[in-house]
């Protein structure tokens, strides 16, 4: 497949003429002022999603001008490639099918499935390892005398499927509980032994190589631990998620579920690694959860460009990276159960786009993924919110809300969305120190009132200390509510969404050599360290080794 990269586009050029001309001095308050159909022209629905797009710094000009820089540098094929199963992650000469593990099996009635003829077999096998996975995760949740599930694994085996059993928490099994080890650092893991016990406790190691240095030092720490308390049958405790059954099998596992290596390990909720979810939230829920993922895949493949919400979106990033020159996002669900999904999203988007080569290994003049951070509202508000109203930095904000709750406590979720709503508004209209509050004098809800900040002193200091610039760009995606269908849409979305802007930069957006350097290095260290042999290190680490050492 050839693509032209976006720098060397007619779009690219024609965008930078057009942030030149109206895209840095873009207001939001005058858009919304001169257009009354903003909202719904920038607003749109997509499986189990709701995004509005308005408050952003974006007008029709500068959508149709990122709609064709998407088209010049072959979005739309590049895509395509993907789910034909061809080769797109070129440097490990692989295809990238994480969305063949959501999608249905064939049906002979169906002969115009989406799936390409020579990726039949494959999708058998998904499935058959799927059903083999699920009817494993109905035994251990019919088995009352296992009350906890202990998962080890680093990186998209802790990430994914931690995010994904805490976000689904109200759909959690009764009498199970799940807890996650990915840190080296032995606190972790002594911290989840000390709340456990052998006879009731099953282990997953999930590690596709069972050779990742991490999860194999926890996974063996846990089986010393296992056997010194009076543990017995490993066989029955201990369970893998692996492609190496040859070594499972000799750490003592009989049950093993594989996957294949055209599954990344940031895209791997989907597989054998999900089985942690799939114990929680049972067979059924998570075939919901899978549904859900591939509602969105079909969006995408399907789509017009112009309303396919993972396009715009991506495309949004470019503009805001490489134009605006924004450096980080900010991810701010409004739901306490997501407080994972901002580290979740850090890996998929800073693992998959922090590049600075193309697929072809040529520099890169242009800003590629942005820094993402987070944590859920309303906790973010009393945190660093600060530094996104009146900070030097404009920080894109994407706020996530649900519209209905699973508790039935009154007056908190009214009072949480209210608080969405108002974030949003506020860093879109901003105040000025002489002015009163927006919208006839209401504050914006919340345990701090920014209109009164300096009262307390028994005197108000107008001026710039309480001017909010405003004109800060966010977008706000809207879940009917948080379910295992809804999830699976929304990572979905974000998968399509890295993609796109990873596509228009032109990188591999599937490889991870990055993380390589470190990891070899730290095996060098630890035998250093061991024998406190710093002969030609840097005076640093030789300097830091001898004083760990002493």
């Amino acid at each position: 497949m050839t693509s032209t990269r976006c720098d060397r586009s007619a779009a690219w050029s024609a965008l930078q003429t057009a942030y030149a001309q109206k895209g840095q001095a873009f207001d939001l308050r005058q858009a919304f002022a001169q257009d009354a159909g903003r909202f719904a022209a920038l607003s749109q629905s997509a499986p189990h999603v709701f995004a509005d797009l308005s408050k952003n710094l974006i007008d029709d000009t500068t959508q149709q001008l990122l709609l064709e820089l998407a088209r010049q540098t072959g979005v739309a094929q590049h895509r395509d490639a993907m789910f034909a199963g061809e080769r797109i992650n070129s440097t490990e000469e692989r295809a990238v099918m994480h969305w063949l593990l959501r999608t249905p099996p064939i049906d002979p009635a169906m002969p115009a499935q989406s799936v390409h003829r020579h990726m039949a077999e494959t999708l058998h096998e998904v499935h058959r390892t799927l059903d083999a996975m699920l009817a494993f995760a109905e035994v251990v949740r019919a088995d009352e005398r296992i009350t906890d599930i202990v998962n080890i694994g680093i990186g998209g085996s802790d990430l994914g499927p931690q995010m994904a059993v805490l976000a689904l928490d109200a759909f959690v099994l009764p009498g199970k509980r799940f807890h996650f080890v990915s840190n080296v650092d032995g606190h972790e893991l002594a911290g989840v032994l000390s709340k456990v016990k052998p006879e009731s406790t099953l282990f997953l190691i999930a590690s596709k190589t069972f050779t990742t240095i991490e999860t194999m030092t926890n996974a063996e720490s846990a089986k010393r631990w296992f056997l010194r308390e009076g543990g017995t049958d490993i066989g029955r405790h201990f369970a893998a998620l692996t492609t190496n059954v040859a070594a499972a099998n000799d750490f003592g596992v009989k049950t093993t579920f594989g996957f294949w290596d055209w599954v990344g390990g940031r895209y791997s909720v989907w597989s054998a690694i999900g089985l942690p979810l799939a114990i929680a939230i049972g067979a059924a829920g998570f075939r919901q959860f899978l549904a859900g993922a591939h509602a969105m895949d079909e969006h995408f493949r399907s789509a017009p460009l112009e309303r396919n919400l993972p396009v715009r979106l991506g495309l949004l990033d470019v503009w805001y990276r490489n134009f605006h020159g924004f450096t980080s996002r900010s991810i701010a669900p409004y739901h306490s159960a997501l407080k994972r999904y901002p580290a979740y999203l850090q890996q998929l988007e800073m693992e998959s786009n922090g590049k600075r080569v193309d697929a072809n290994g040529e520099a890169l003049p242009y800003d590629t993924a942005p820094v993402l951070w987070g944590e859920p509202g309303t906790n973010g508000q009393h945190a660093y919110f600060q530094m996104l109203h009146q900070g030097t930095d404009v920080v894109p904000v994407e706020f996530v809300a649900v519209k209905h709750p699973k508790h039935d406590l009154p007056g908190h979720h009214d009072l949480l969305l209210a608080n969405a709503l108002a974030q949003a508004q506020a860093l879109m209209v901003g105040k000025s120190a002489d002015a009163g509050p927006p919208q006839g004098g209401a504050a914006p809800p919340g345990g701090s009132d920014p209109h009164a900040m300096g009262e307390r002193g028994g005197h108000v200091h107008a001026g710039g200390h309480k001017d909010f610039p405003g004109n800060r760009p966010s977008t706000f995606l809207l879940l009917d509510e948080l379910s295992p269908a809804s999830l699976g849409a929304l990572i979905a979305l974000q998968e399509h969404r890295v993609f796109v802007s990873g596509s228009v930069w032109g990188i591999n957006s599937f490889d991870q050599w990055g993380v390589e350097l470190g990891k070899v290095l730290a095996r060098d260290v630890a035998a250093r360290l061991a024998a406190g042999n710093v002969t030609g290190l840097d005076g640093s680490t030789a300097g830091l080794l001898a004083r760990l050492r002493d």
